[in-house]
C-alpha cells in the first residue's frame, strides 16, 4: 500500500518524461544519495572505504560505460579493461607533462583519450557482429597490454614499468585519506549515472536501443547505424576510460599494465551480465556482486571449514571463489537473463500490488 502512484497525476509533458515518474522512487533514490554522502562516512571504517566502497564506485562507473555498449548498443566487447588502461596512462601523462593541470580535467583528458581509441576499435562493429566483433575487441586488450608494457614514453620511461601519482588536490583540497577518496569517486558516479541514466532517454540512447533490437529495421527507419555505433563505442570507452583513470589515481596509486588485463575486461563484462544488461541500475547491482562476493568467502569459506573440522587453504578459498562465481554467472544465463536488475523490477512489481493476488 505504500509502493503506490495513485493521485499522482501528470499535467505537463515534462512531468510525463522526468526519470523518475514516480515520486517514492525520487524519494528513495534521493534518500540513497544522501545516505552515500552523510551517512557511510559516520559508519564505514577505513578498511570499508579501502576495501569495498572505493572499488565498488569505481567498478561501478566502469560497468556503466560497457553496459552502455553491450546492453544498449548490443555491441559486444572484451577490450573494456584495455580502455579503463588508456584512460590511466592518458591521465597519467597529462598531468606530468602539463603543468598545473587540475586533476578532475586529466582524468576527464584521460576518458576522452579513451574514447577516441574506441571510435578508432568500433570501426570494426560497421562490418561484423557478435562472436567477431568480440574478438576484434579483444584486439584493442593485446595491443594496449604491448604497448603500455614496451613502449617507455606511457610510463615515462619508468625502470621498473610501474608510474605512480600521489599527492591528489582538487582547487586545493587535498585527497589523501580513504574517506575523502570515496567522497571524490561518489560525486562523479553521481554526475555520471544521471548524465548516463538521461542518454538512454534521449534520441541516442533510442538510436542505440534500435541498432540492438535489430539494426536492418533501425537503418530501414533513418537511423545511422555508423553514427549509433560509433558514438556508443566513443561514450562506453570515454566512461571505461574515465573509471580507469580513477582506479589508478585514486584506488591503486601505483599501477602496472598487469592492473588492467583481460582478466578485468571479463569482469566487467561478467559484471553487466550478472547485475542485468540494459540497466543502469544494474551495473550498479553487478560491481557490488563483484566486490562482496570475494572478501564475502574469504570469511565464510574458513569459518564453515572450522565448523565441520576441515582446514581450508588460501587456494583453495581462490579456488572455490572461481568455482562459485562461475556457477553463479551459467545460473543468471539460464534462470534470469535479465539479472539483478529484473529481480529488483519484480519485487517492485509485487509490491506495488500487495496485498492483491499476482
Amino acid at each position: 500500500m505504500i509502493y503506490r502512484e495513485n493521485g499522482q497525476f501528470k499535467t505537463t509533458y515534462a512531468a510525463d518524461q522526468q526519470i523518475f515518474t514516480i515520486a517514492q522512487d525520487k524519494v528513495f533514490v534521493l534518500g540513497v544519495i544522501a545516505f552515500a554522502f552523510i551517512g557511510i562516512p559516520l559508519l564505514a571504517d577505513e578498511y570499508m572505504f579501502r576495501a569495498i566502497l572505493i572499488p565498488f564506485l569505481i567498478l561501478s562507473l566502469a560497468a556503466l560505460g560497457v553496459n552502455l555498449l553491450v546492453g544498449y548498443c548490443g555491441q559486444i566487447t572484451l577490450g573494456a579493461g584495455a580502455f579503463m588502461a588508456i584512460g590511466a596512462y592518458a591521465a597519467y601523462n597529462f598531468m606530468i607533462r602539463i603543468d598545473g593541470m587540475p586533476l578532475i580535467f586529466g582524468l576527464l583528458l584521460g576518458g576522452l583519450a579513451s574514447a577516441g581509441m574506441g571510435i578508432l576499435f568500433g570501426i570494426p562493429s560497421l562490418r561484423v557482429r557478435g562472436l567477431y566483433l568480440a574478438v576484434a575487441t579483444l584486439a584493442a586488450q593485446f595491443f594496449c597490454d604491448w604497448a603500455f608494457l614496451r613502449l617507455g614514453w606511457f610510463t615515462n620511461y619508468s625502470s621498473s614499468g610501474s608510474v605512480s601519482i600521489s599527492n591528489l588536490s582538487v582547487f586545493g583540497w587535498g585527497i589523501d585519506s580513504p574517506l575523502e577518496k570515496y567522497l571524490f569517486c561518489l560525486c562523479f558516479i553521481v554526475v555520471f549515472a544521471f548524465v548516463a541514466k538521461n542518454l538512454t532517454r534521449a534520441s541516442i540512447g533510442r538510436q542505440w536501443m534500435a541498432i540492438r533490437d535489430m539494426d536492418v529495421a533501425a537503418e530501414v527507419i533513418g537511423i545511422r547505424p555508423m553514427w549509433a555505433k560509433l558514438s556508443a563505442f566513443a561514450v562506453s570507452s570515454f566512461f571505461v576510460g574515465v573509471a580507469g583513470a580513477l582506479w589508478g589515481f585514486v584506488h591503486l596509486g601505483s599501477w602496472e599494465p598487469a592492473a588492467f588485463s583481460v582478466d578485468r575486461s571479463f569482469q566487467l563484462l561478467f559484471m553487466v551480465i550478472i547485475g542485468g544488461m540494459g540497466s543502469i541500475l544494474g551495473s550498479f547491482f553487478g560491481a557490488a556482486f563483484i566486490v562482496v562476493l570475494p572478501i564475502f568467502l574469504n570469511q565464510v569459506l574458513p569459518a564453515l571449514g572450522h565448523l565441520f573440522g576441515i582446514e581450508i587453504s588460501t587456494a583453495g578459498i581462490s579456488h572455490a571463489e572461481l568455482i562459485i562465481f562461475g556457477s553463479l554467472i551459467v545460473f543468471f544465463l539460464i534462470v534470469e537473463p535479465h539479472g539483478l536488475a529484473r529481480l529488483w523490477s519484480i519485487a517492485k512489481e509485487k509490491l506495488r500490488l500487495w496485498p492483491f493476488p499476482h
